[in-house]
């Protein structure tokens, strides 16, 4: 049996809130401390995750981005903890209101330089989960490194078993 992709969001909104739920307890110095990482802040790692997941559910919603969403984002760290975990649900919900031909059917979008592609919106979804996990476990990587070391699991795994309780 195929593995929905309904469960998949419903674990990136888990997990993202998770990790937001660790970083509003957090020092801000953690928050905004300079890593060697993709983005060289815990801060600026929830930006990204944050930014593609709103620019991939515009291209969902048949509106192509030419400029990151965080570019003018002056909030605070919990204003962009809550918008990250709001840009999960929203995709749960967009994706919970359309049928199951809908997620193999394809859309069209540009991309941020204006190169033009086509992929299902399943593919896609995938993708953003995906994308999401490999720069949540950044964040946990940066987390340890600034000294704390009980950071709740993440991995698909264990929100699995979570169902099963």
């Amino acid at each position: 049996m195929a593995y929905p992709i309904l469960k998949h969001l419903t674990f990136n909104e888990w997990a993202n809130t998770k990790v937001a739920e660790v970083l509003l307890s957090a020092d801000d110095i953690i928050y905004y401390q300079k890593n060697r990482s993709s983005f060289h802040s815990i801060a600026k790692t929830i930006m990204h995750i944050w930014d593609a997941q709103y620019i991939w559910l515009k291209r969902m919603n048949g509106e192509s981005l030419d400029t990151w969403p965080s570019a003018n984002f002056n909030g605070t760290k919990e204003d962009a903890l809550l918008g990250l975990v709001q840009s999960s649900n929203d995709i749960l919900m967009f994706i919970e209101s359309k049928d199951e031909a809908f997620l193999s059917s394809i859309f069209a979008y540009k991309n941020m330089k204006g190169d033009s592609f086509e992929d299902s919106y399943e593919e896609t979804l995938f993708h953003v989960v995906n994308h999401g996990t490999y720069h949540r476990g950044q964040i946990i990587s940066m987390l340890r490194e600034a000294g704390l070391t009980k950071v709740v699991s993440t991995d698909l795994i264990h929100y699995l078993r979570t169902l099963k309780k």
